[in-house]
């Protein structure tokens, strides 16, 4: 049978800053004292009383990672308590910030007794001056995701031990800070060692040298104006344009008088993509964006959904139908990965779409609405596979167009012309080429070459109206070269 660890806090300061009970326990020597660290106030003054105990820096030095680290310290605790009882002693609070706490909890072969101790927080707090009311986020600086921060709230970096770690902090909030914006760093608050410094952010990591266990690092909330990039700062200035004081064009809005917009916008992103403008890629994607932020913002101020709900909804549709990320199947090819999400899909809706062909938007422009249409019915073997197979069908149907010219009857000709269009959608269906996209691209060429006939045939002071075909065509031609 194995002893308890008991476990004890040692604060950030110095000996003075212990209850007495703690101080009592940790000179008695009635058991064996393991320390996670020699490098503290409190631990030097034991060793200046005589106090023997044994440190576990060394492991520090032998792992690459902390894992590892926590793990032996861990496994070496456990293995000693089998044969004594111990007394674990850590910087801080047990309960803050402590992973080999939290692994000897996890485990069931030895007791563990959380003694206390004070936390290096509310020494903290005091040297920084700051309320914790005010809003507070306490961040292990060996693993944090940028996604966690709250620039709103004060935060504070624990466990930056080295140069390396705050090269990290730093780098992670300069993608939401300016490089001038000033950080602390605090040593031993609380005590005699304390040693509080104001840098730049930007010359977080060079502050540091060698490593220090006592180190922390704090980032003052940011101003609003900071954090225009941040996704509640949008939220929040799209329920001001809303709100009863906001902007009355905004307030008067309903889904239906935005329709015409987020049509507009999708069109511009893809001219955006098309040209490979960056730059306006950036504008129109935050145009889509904002369609969608003032139809979330109908739905809240309506009561009837919130953007909590569209986030919750794409969020859960995107774990649903990709179980070959988010949970054990597989997906090695773009086709098993399609033929996943169709059958997920299908699972989504049940009894609401009974025909394969259901849930094509009724407002697509023709050509698309054709693409989308052969794209389903496809998949259910409902079309060609052999390439020569549709063009023979494209060929058939063009004869069909001249038949109906010869017949001059003008619904036949729309008839026939209608029947060519489709084919050419499912040709671009079989060749993987959305064809909107494609005579999107064609649209804009011809409106690029036919500016420049317009320009050349301007410089020349000649009106376009009366200039013959071969002059305008031979423009063309240049225009064509140019590209």
């Amino acid at each position: 049978m194995g002893y308890t660890i008991e476990v004890i806090g040692l604060g950030s300061g110095d000996l003075d800053q212990l209850s007495l009970g703690i101080y009592k326990k940790l000179i008695s020597g009635t058991s064996a004292l393991y320390v996670r660290t020699a490098d503290h106030p409190a631990i030097e003054q034991l060793e200046e009383e005589g106090v023997s105990f044994r440190a576990f820096d060394e492991i520090y030095e032998s792992r690459a990672q902390f894992a590892d680290v926590y793990q032996q310290i861990t496994d070496t605790l456990m293995e000693k308590a089998r044969h004594h009882k111990i007394v674990y002693a850590v910087p801080g609070h047990p309960m803050m910030a402590e992973q080999t706490i939290q692994l000897l909890l996890d485990q069931d072969e030895v007791p563990v007794e959380i003694i206390g101790g004070q936390s290096y927080l509310d020494a903290l707090f005091t040297s920084l001056k700051i309320d914790p009311i005010d809003g507070f986020q306490f961040v292990d600086g060996t693993g944090f995701r940028r996604s966690q921060l709250n620039y709103g709230h004060h935060i504070v970096f624990c466990q930056v031990y080295d140069q390396f770690i705050a090269s990290d902090i730093k780098l992670t909030l300069l993608e939401d800070l300016p490089p001038d914006y000033p950080v602390i760093i605090a040593e031993a608050a609380g005590s005699r060692r304390e040693k509080i410094t104001e840098v730049n952010l930007e010359e977080l990591d060079h502050k540091f040298s060698g490593v220090n266990n006592l180190v922390s690092v704090y980032v003052p909330p940011a101003p609003e104006e900071v954090l225009h990039h941040t996704f509640a700062k949008l939220r929040q200035v799209i329920s001001a344009l809303r709100a009863p004081d906001g902007c009355p064009w905004d307030r008067a809005q309903t889904h239906e008088t935005l329709r015409e917009y987020a049509i507009e916008e999708v069109y511009e992103l893809i001219e955006a993509i098309d040209s490979k403008d960056d730059d306006g890629i950036v504008e129109e994607l935050g145009d889509i964006l904002l369609q969608v932020m003032l139809h979330s913002q109908i739905g809240e101020d309506d009561g009837y959904f919130t953007i909590d709900d569209v986030i919750r909804s794409i969020t859960d549709k995107m774990i649903h139908r990709h179980p070959h990320v988010f949970k054990d199947q597989s997906a090695e090819t773009v086709e098993a990965v399609y033929k996943t999400w169709d059958t997920l899909k299908q699972e989504e809706k049940g009894d609401q779409r009974t025909s394969v062909l259901d849930g094509v938007p009724a407002g697509l422009p023709a050509l698309a609405k054709a693409f989308k249409l052969q794209k389903k019915a496809a998949k259910v073997g409902f079309g060609w596979d052999d390439s020569q197979d549709i063009w023979h069908k494209f060929q058939e149907e063009l004869e069909e167009v001249q038949e109906a010219i010869s017949s001059k009857s003008l619904s036949e000709l729309e008839k026939e012309l209608g029947d060519v269009l489709f084919v050419l959608a499912n040709i671009s269906r079989y060749y993987k080429i959305n064809p909107e996209i494609a005579l999107s691209r064609t649209n804009e060429k011809f409106l690029s070459r036919f500016s420049y006939i317009e320009t050349n045939l301007q410089e020349q002071g000649k009106d376009i109206r009366e200039v013959s075909l071969d002059e305008m065509d031979a423009y063309w031609n240049q225009a064509k070269r140019n590209e």
